[in-house]
């Protein structure tokens, strides 16, 4: 397959974007390849779209309200940079408290192969979420 145009690749980005803003993991799981890397801001790695899955439905139970609100979108080739903010609420035995919510600003980099997502990586401060899961431990 060949590379996708920009207008294809930046779809791919946006819906991927979607389906995170929607919980939905079913969606994710179509938008991504199967040895999809996904990359945090620590630089932290997992590979394959069957631990991707597991670890999204991971993380909406940790933060069901999670959001990424994209402002900008950049496109060069196959590869899709979006800048803007990421956003929850820290979830404490299933309850969503207000002194639990951040947000953050934040970038996201797709690599689109196919139609999906190869590569997700996530440039955020994940100080605020750490303070708030520092603090429930307590």
């Amino acid at each position: 397959m060949g590379q996708p145009s920009a207008e294809s690749a930046k779809r791919v980005a946006r819906a991927f974007a979607d389906a995170i803003n929607h919980q939905d993991a079913d969606e994710i799981d179509k938008l991504m390849t199967e040895d999809h890397l996904f990359i945090d801001s620590l630089g932290s790695k997992i590979q394959g779209k069957p631990q991707m899955r597991e670890g999204w439905k991971a993380y909406f139970r940790m933060v069901p309200d999670y959001s990424i609100a994209v402002d900008e979108t950049l496109v060069a080739g196959a590869v899709v940079v979006m800048l803007g903010t990421v956003q929850g609420t820290y979830s404490t035995g299933g309850a969503l408290q207000p002194e639990n919510r951040w947000a953050t600003p934040a970038a996201w980099r797709a690599l689109v192969r196919d139609s999906q997502v190869a590569e997700w990586r996530v440039f955020a401060d994940n100080e605020p979420i750490r303070q708030i899961m520092a603090r429930n431990r307590r």
